[in-house]
């Protein structure tokens, strides 16, 4: 289901983890490739296309995920990104069975300074969230390496930074069982 407010998101009843960052950054295809479904969430080359926070249940009833709308770059006016933006900020601020949000930074560009504004407000927000670098096979396996400590080493002193960063590709599956196994984790299942 979407919600395009926050009077429309579904009850608290299960626990969820989102999924954020900049727009195209590849959430809706991490979440493709962590459930396994190709087609389950929407994607789109063009950047902002998620503007309405998408939950999906997962296994029989045991967990949501969530898929924000990105930040940055969209194609849309100013008034209609600052509403979808807002949504997701609602979202993460006032969501009580939020395990953990994952923000989404590709492994390309690494972390931008609007990465770190969304850090700072998660953490402002006590808000626990989890780096995850996409698109890792567009790099060689030295640079991987190479991104992920210079990340690790940009959170350490983030109060609300979860101390792994993992490197991933949904399109040759690197990292997806790792990420399964910390949604697992985070939700207590």
């Amino acid at each position: 289901m979407g919600a395009v407010a926050m009077d429309g998101l579904p009850d608290t009843d299960l626990p969820e983890v989102a999924f954020a960052g900049r727009s195209n950054v590849g959430k809706s295809s991490l979440i493709n490739a962590v459930t396994g479904r190709l087609r389950l969430a929407r994607f789109s080359n063009e950047p902002g296309r998620t503007r309405e926070v998408n939950f999906f249940v997962i296994g029989d009833n045991q967990l949501r995920l969530v898929d924000l709308p990105g930040y940055g770059f969209a194609r849309a006016s100013k008034g209609v990104v600052k509403k979808f933006q807002n949504l997701g900020r609602d979202y993460l601020r006032g969501r009580p069975n939020l395990k953990r949000a994952f923000l989404l930074i590709d492994s390309r560009h690494g972390l931008k300074e609007v990465d770190e504004e969304a850090m700072a407000a998660f953490d402002t927000a006590a808000v626990s969230y989890q780096i995850i670098l996409t698109k890792a096979d567009k790099l060689k396996p030295s640079e991987v390496a190479d991104v992920v400590a210079r990340t690790q080493a940009k959170i350490a002193k983030r109060p609300a930074a979860f101390p792994r960063v993992l490197a991933t590709s949904s399109e040759k599956g690197t990292g997806i069982p790792e990420l399964r196994a910390e949604i697992v984790e985070a939700c207590a299942l």
